[in-house]
């Protein structure tokens, strides 16, 4: 097969010799060394025994390079692209049959660092030594073994940003403290941002117009974290965000996301969880914005490099869950380019049999050329096309490939330079994945059908693009490169067109101007999109179950501004899908302000409705039904300002003594205020005011407070009666329903006010175990239990961080928690009753240790504003969450104390911390 594939090869490879060379010669000598490579890698995958059967080939490789480099010596070139930590440690994905608790056990005891777990998506995510995978692998309860599956995100820089190093966490956490520091002691003010796409979508005319800002409607984002999250909160361009439980992640910009949805809808809740746990995490956290979070409208910009074109996978999923619950959900299209721009690295058709073998034991190469009078088994890519993952996918359910391909990246030379070649025997997925080499010249990609029958594939090289090589070969690339959640049913995928200036670099050396947006006027049909933007549509052949469901999904669904301002470092301006889809996000968050009772496809079909046309005519697959307005989609669907009356939180005043306190057998004035957040009047707006708990009675029971305006509270008062048999410490819960003119109405609010007269004194509960170490990087982290008892009810609570001598020294034993980078930890704790309350949360930078901390819900300062100039922490703060609203049910029984450290490199220890509860007289 090899000889007979040689002849071929010649003429596919192109020559590479200097003119005074033989090129027949040379040419077989590629092709001989390509070959050769080829064959050196099939011979490792014929070899694996049945448990790295169920790792990644990359694995496989790494491992055995490292065991016996005497193998490499025929791969000079080669990357597996394996990323080998300290301690020879790698990060993986451990699919399983079903996740049990001895199965983590398992990977804790192989010396694996728990980075998550997830049930439902039945996969363990862990830092594990290379040399314990196959052990793992073994498992009857597991299903793969894989290279941690990677995400990117669609926020568009030029080469030299994407290739640029990472900040370091410590420039980081300096680089945030700075701004905070800026924000707080106004000694720099920050520059007014200016609102691009706010302005570009015409949104501010239909906020003044329809009187609409996002009222009642809750905004959320998925993407990597918010490191600065407090600093542009201190400068004023962020509320307060709800943040799914000890899911803030890392890196900022879903900071950025955060703010573009608050310029456009600047009274709108928020909200926001990390995508970057893993697929099965990500999918997660969709679900949990919805149902835990209660998320209107969400949108995220993360794609996951296996998330498959042809089946929806687990985050597809979760999408059309949380839609079918009633949210509307955005996502990035992606920045992978277009056929209609000669941007695109994208190819997908039947696989055709070239005839021309490939490697030493089976296999044969793909023909990309159409012409069946000529024959190219390689695709070349653009100079401009190093490190950029290429992924290939085939006609195969997921977890049911019994069809066997490979792909393979040469350069010019003809040296292997990087791989994917996993087995697939009927329980695999059908996918492969590599990383080209940065900087790489001449680079071409291969598609091998090692066993198996012809199927359709789809090969992408995700930012990178196909162009013809110096040396002959024809560049071949198709539309369709959208793929993934973004493409799901229920989605709303989003391309981009500029607000403003245009992207103030060259895709690639030698391309044509990058387009400029409307600012200060607004989009019209003139406006032309990104060019980098994917195109679709997106082909998929399979339901969610494996089963036949062939269909043609359009996308992108729509266009929005990118290129807009944030107040966060390295996202001012703000360019790619990334942008874009959060500018649309937050316009659906305008229409369900305005029209509450919308659903999720009478939202989208508002906005494809009056989009305007920017590319081809009609519905098309790069801008889709085209760009959104603001004010025409408003217009549209009728927009009214909507009020949104509360009950605020009630203040006692007892009849028999004049204290503030509900007591046993007396009756108190309870006034209860009314406060309209709304865009409208709440007219005829009256208060019902009940209790569940036995006994109370309310007199009147109900109230009417007229007709609240805007930003104006009203106030009522009501008797409330206790029965002499109340016990002391336990609370009457009182109901408010505010009734008004509007769609929002009624609203409801539950408050719990103690019987009797809280302690002054307070009693102390002390952890009394050993030092415990908190995992490094380990998203389960560590929990010490605290014991109370012979309080009942509590009043009061507060948590504190003991320590004898504070200092921030290095493995200081004399403080409460000794950490060297407490900017990593999240710490939290929990009642008896399984509420939950965030003491501290990714805060303090590089400064070390917590020593004789107070967290009090009345102290003056909040705890997110520290720095590391405070170092070692100390003192009395304000949590992040309230240490108060753990107190609704009795306090005797054992609290919980945890600790997470989410960032790698630093470790620490708790110590010893305190509980301080107040009960009653």
């Amino acid at each position: 097969m090899l000889a007979a594939g040689a002849a071929v090869l010649l003429t596919l490879l192109g020559s590479v010799t200097p003119a005074s060379a033989d090129p027949t010669k040379t040419s077989k000598g590629v092709q001989d060394r390509t070959a050769a490579q080829i064959a050196a890698l099939q011979d490792i995958k014929k070899s694996v025994t049945p448990a790295e059967s169920k790792l990644d080939s990359a694995l496989v490789v790494e491992e055995r390079r490292r065991s016996n480099a005497t193998t490499f010596n025929k791969l000079p070139a080669l990357q597996t692209g394996v990323k080998v930590q300290n301690g020879n440690t790698v990060v993986v994905d451990i699919r399983a049959h079903h996740v049990t608790d001895e199965l983590v056990t398992a990977v804790r005891n192989a010396g694996g660092a728990i980075r998550s777990v997830s049930t439902e998506g039945k996969t363990v995510r862990a830092q594990v030594p290379l040399w314990t995978l196959s052990r793992l692998a073994a498992r009857r309860d597991v299903r793969r073994v894989e290279t941690a599956v990677e995400y990117k995100s669609f926020h568009q820089q030029d080469r030299a940003g994407r290739d640029a190093k990472a900040p370091s966490k410590e420039d980081k956490a300096k680089e945030v403290e700075a701004r905070t520091l800026a924000a707080l002691t106004g000694t720099k003010a920050a520059a007014p941002k200016v609102g691009e796409g706010d302005r570009a979508h015409a949104a501010d005319t239909a906020r003044q117009t329809h009187r609409v800002t996002g009222t009642g409607v809750k905004l959320c984002a998925l993407s990597n974290g918010v490191a600065s999250l407090g600093a542009s909160q201190a400068a004023g361009e962020l509320p307060a965000v709800e943040i799914l439980p000890s899911q803030e992640g890392s890196g900022d910009e879903g900071t950025a996301l955060l703010e573009i949805l608050h310029d456009i809808a600047p009274n709108a809740g928020l909200g926001f969880a990390t995508a970057v746990n893993g697929d099965a995490g990500f999918a997660d956290n969709i679900r949990g914005l919805r149902f835990q979070l209660g998320c209107d409208v969400i949108v995220d910009d993360i794609l996951y490099l296996n998330e498959s074109p042809f089946q929806d996978g687990v985050i597809a999923r979760a999408v059309d869950a949380v839609v079918a619950d009633g949210a509307v959900f955005f996502s990035s299209a992606g920045n992978e380019g277009n056929v209609a721009e000669g941007t695109s690295g994208h190819w997908e058709g039947d696989f055709v049999d070239s005839g021309v073998g490939i490697g030493k034991f089976a296999g044969t190469a793909h023909d990309f050329d159409p012409d069946p009078g000529a024959k190219q088994v390689f695709n070349p890519l653009s100079d401009s096309s190093g490190n950029v993952p290429v992924t290939l996918f085939w006609f195969d359910p997921l977890a049911s490939s019994f069809n066997d391909y490979d792909l393979y990246a040469a350069n010019a030379q003809g040296n292997v330079v990087a791989f994917s070649q996993n087995n697939q025997d009927g329980t695999q997925d059908p996918y492969e994945r590599l990383n080209t080499p940065a900087g790489g010249l001449g680079l071409r990609l291969a598609v091998v059908k090692f066993r198996g029958e012809d199927k359709y594939i789809s090969l992408s090289a995700l930012g990178g693009r196909f162009k013809d090589s110096s040396d002959g070969l024809k560049k071949f690339s198709t539309p369709g490169v959208t793929r993934g959640h973004s493409a799901a049913k229920g989605a709303i995928s989003v391309a981009a067109a500029p607000a403003n200036n245009p992207l103030p670099y060259d895709l690639e050396p030698g391309d044509p101007a990058n387009p400029r947006g409307p600012y200060p006027n607004a989009f019209d049909r003139t406006q032309k999109p990104e060019r980098f933007t994917s195109d679709g549509p997106r082909r998929v052949f399979f339901a969610p179950d494996g089963t036949p469901s062939p269909e043609v999904r359009q996308k992108p669904d729509l266009t929005a501004a990118d290129g807009v301002q944030t107040s966060v470092t390295g996202f001012n301006p703000f360019f790619g899908t990334s942008a874009s889809a959060p500018n649309a996000a937050a316009i659906a968050g305008l229409i369900l302000s305005g029209n509450p009772t919308l659903t999720p496809a009478e939202v989208r079909e508002a906005l494809t409705t009056t989009a305007l046309d920017i590319a081809e005519t009609g519905v098309d697959n790069r801008t889709g039904a085209g760009i959104v307005r603001a004010d025409l989609v408003l217009a549209h669907t009728g927009a009214s300002p909507q009020p949104l009356a509360r009950a605020q939180k009630p203040s006692v005043v007892n009849d028999s003594d004049g204290s503030q306190y509900l007591k046993p057998g007396t009756t108190a004035t309870v006034t209860v205020p009314v406060l309209n957040t709304g865009d409208g009047l709440a007219a005829s707006t009256s208060l019902v005011l009940t209790s569940a708990t036995a006994g109370v009675t309310i007199a009147p029971r109900s109230k009417y407070y007229g007709n609240v305006e805007v930003g104006q509270t009203v106030t009522n008062t009501f008797k409330v009666t206790v029965p002499a048999s109340a016990p002391v410490g336990q609370p009457v819960r009182l109901d408010a329903r505010v009734t008004y003119a509007g769609t929002l109405s009624p609203t409801t609010s539950t408050f719990q006010i103690p019987v009797g007269e809280p302690s002054r004194e307070a009693k102390h509960f002390a952890y009394g175990g050993p030092v415990v170490a908190i995992p490094d990087n380990d998203t389960v982290g560590i929990a010490v239990p605290i014991e109370v008892s012979g309080v009942g009810r509590g009043s009061k609570i507060t948590f504190s961080i003991d320590g004898a001598t504070c200092s921030a020294a290095d493995g200081a034993t004399t403080v409460g928690i000794d950490h060297t980078f407490v900017g990593d930890l999240v710490g939290t704790l929990t009642s008896p009753s399984g509420a939950t309350a965030t003491l501290f949360q990714r805060v303090g930078g590089t400064g070390a240790n917590l020593c004789q901390v107070v967290f009090d819900d009345s102290a003056d300062r909040p705890f997110s504003s520290v720095t590391s100039a405070k170092a070692p922490f100390t003192g009395g703060w304000r949590p992040i969450g309230s240490l108060n609203a753990l107190l609704t049910e009795p306090v005797d029984g054992t609290w919980t104390f945890k600790v997470v450290d989410s960032v790698v490199s630093d470790r620490g220890s708790i110590r010893a911390v305190s509980l301080h509860i107040n009960g009653y007289i």
